[in-house]
Formats: structure tokens, sequence, C-alpha cells
């Protein structure tokens, strides 16, 4: 393997781990904004608060986004073993 065969390995599986959890990322983002809203607008300053939900929608996020992820993970392991040149 040359060196930029390596380079392009390792910038495929950077953007595959990008891409795979962006979605439940994004998610945790958005509950953590509303929360934080929420807490600015009544004035409730609890840590808790927004913790809980925001995993709560990380959880089910992910639930839903595991076959989608599962399905781009296996077919970026099968063209990686599929292309290797030895």
């Amino acid at each position: 393997m040359d060196f930029s065969s390596a380079i392009e390995l390792g910038r495929g599986a950077f953007w595959m781990a990008i891409t795979t959890s962006a979605p439940v990322l994004v998610i945790g983002l958005a509950v953590g904004l509303l929360i934080s809203f929420f807490q600015a607008v009544t004035q409730l300053q609890e840590q808790t608060l927004t913790f809980v939900p925001k995993i709560a929608a990380m959880v089910v996020a992910a639930g839903i986004f595991i076959p989608w992820i599962a399905n781009r993970m296996v077919s970026f392991a099968q063209d990686m073993f599929g292309s290797t040149p030895w």
C-alpha cells in the first residue's frame, strides 16, 4: 500500500465516521437548543433538565438510524476489502 492509498483510506474512514454519526448528533443538538430556549424563557436553570431529554432523543434517533448506519458501514467495509491490492 502506498502513501496515497493510505491517505485515501483514512479520508474515507473519517468521512464514514462523520456521516454515520451526524444524524444522531444533529438531533441531540436540536433537542439541546430547544431545551436551552425553554430554560431561558422560564428561567429554570436545572442541569439534569438538559441531560435526560437529550440522551433519550439520541437513543431514539440511534434506534431509528441503526439500519441506515449499518448499511453504510457494511458497504464501506465491502468496498474497502474488495479493492485491497493484496
